[in-house]
């Protein structure tokens, strides 16, 4: 079996030796070589610094484009570097290296010019003068469009929060460092893929909504009891857009002018953020903001100042809140987050515990039928804090579900179905809200349950070390 693998690599090899010094080879070299003196290519160079020895930008963006392109992996050499993580492998045009590109039909091939002399480097393009007037400028302005997009997916995110000051500018930033992300969130399937899509759609809509004459920005509200994972979903978001997150605490604003002046100091491509407005909503006896002052700033004239622009609102529920905050512009998709179901059950098992399969999951879907339910975030907890024994993690997700479903099921509100299809601008997924109350009590027994079963099967120097820390 090798000696047949060396004898196709050694032929394979003679093939292209052979096709190099070919006399076909030699004629289509010559022929292209009659081609530039004949002037039948056009010649344009980006150096990559201009007179006064000061960075060019569009070298910095052709070189952004052309270590994106498929075939720059065909080329016969290129340089391989390490990304910002270990396992990446990044390739990069080399010094006289040439790239072939297609754009509209016509093909354009570019040459990494480098000097020995003075270390300067230049992009040669080179195309065919008969394709000069038809793609030279889109072509250079898609180079733009790619380069900038793979420079937002690929820069910092921060995370901004507005600061309780006297003082105008109160925009205070930080890394977001936030881990989460679509394939991390557990919800249903369908509906992550609906978000996701309506955001693709909402980024290449931008001469769309200009035609419609209406502003470049898109309005989401997650609603649903505490611990579904509505924040994580908005980190997930902020990720996968690559937008700065300008995370407003109502708190801290004094009132409708200082709301504006605050949205007026965001940047473009970025996500404002608002949570739990619902609670707002029912403090505002205050008045410090005025429901005039708020619904002007989710899409009043105000709202326009600064295009690309993702505004997310979470709550708890609908039922108490306004229906002025809902209309179709302040509010362009909903999306809701019910308590846990099995199929999620399933999805926290797999992530938190490694465990697809489990004799207990029949007993576990018995019991979510019944009608007992717990937050996603109360669940993982178990899962997380046992996660050494998914076997007991399991009971202990059992133990939690079956008191709930004892003590809570009298308090549980009558499931209410959304239909999708009554209003075409929303995401729902399916409503179930419980109250769950005494879970932290619950939680203190079943954590004191799992250490007194980690005490049974300490070995000899996890004893040791569980005395301490009992200590």
């Amino acid at each position: 079996m090798i000696s047949i693998v060396v004898t196709i690599i050694t032929l394979l090899l003679v093939i292209r030796f052979i096709s190099k010094i070919s006399p076909l080879h030699s004629i289509i070299r010559c022929y292209r070589s009659f081609e530039d003196q004949c002037h039948a290519h056009l010649f344009y160079k980006v150096p990559q610094h201009n007179e006064n020895f000061q960075q060019n930008q569009i070298y910095l963006k052709v070189s952004t484009y052309l270590n994106s392109l498929p075939s720059l992996e065909d080329s016969d050499f290129t340089n391989l570097f390490t990304g910002s993580e270990s396992n990446d492998i990044l390739l990069h045009i080399d010094t006289n290296q040439t790239i072939n590109d297609k754009f509209l039909g016509a093909k354009v091939s570019w040459k990494n010019e480098g000097s020995e002399i003075n270390g300067r480097r230049t992009f040669v393009l080179k195309l065919r003068r008969n394709d000069k007037r038809r793609i030279l400028r889109p072509y250079m302005q898609h180079i733009l469009s790619v380069a900038d997009d793979i420079e937002q997916r690929n820069r910092d995110i921060r995370l901004y929060m507005n600061v309780d000051s006297g003082d105008n500018g109160r925009w205070r930033s930080v890394p977001f460092t936030h881990p989460a992300t679509f394939d991390t969130v557990v919800m249903d399937g369908d509906l992550k893929n609906k978000v996701k899509s309506d955001l693709e759609l909402f980024l290449k809509s931008k001469q769309y909504y200009h035609r419609l004459g209406r502003v470049w920005k898109r309005s989401y509200l997650l609603y649903g009891p505490s611990g579904t994972g509505k924040s994580s979903f908005v980190a997930a978001m902020a990720r996968f857009l690559c937008y700065d997150v300008y995370d407003i605490d109502m708190g801290n604003v004094r009132d409708d002018s200082d709301l504006k002046m605050l949205l007026l100091q965001t940047t473009p491509r970025s996500m404002v953020v608002v949570e739990d407005l619902d609670r707002f909503l029912m403090e505002r006896s205050r008045g410090v903001i005025s429901l005039p002052g708020l619904l002007n700033f989710m899409d009043g004239i105000i709202s326009c100042c600064g295009e690309e622009r993702v505004m997310v609102f979470t709550m708890k529920g609908k039922d108490q809140v306004d229906e002025a905050i809902f209309r179709p512009g302040r509010i362009d998709v909903h999306v809701q987050f019910p308590l846990c179901d099995f199929s999620a059950f399933k999805s926290l098992a797999s992530t938190c515990l490694g465990v697809k399969e489990h004799k207990l999951f029949s007993q576990v879907e018995e019991i979510f039928q019944s009608g007992a339910c717990l937050s996603p975030a109360q669940i993982s907890e178990i899962m997380v804090s046992n996660r050494s024994s998914p076997n007991r993690a399991l009971k202990s997700v059992i133990t939690a579900l079956q008191t709930i479903g004892a003590q809570g099921l009298s308090e549980t509100r009558p499931v209410r179905s959304v239909d999708e299809a009554a209003d075409s601008r929303s995401l729902f997924c399916r409503e179930s809200v419980h109250t769950v109350r005494e879970f932290g009590k619950l939680y203190g027994l079943l954590r004191m349950g799992s250490r007194r079963k980690e005490s049974l099967d300490l070995g000899p120097i996890d004893k040791e070390l569980g005395s301490r820390h009992e200590k």
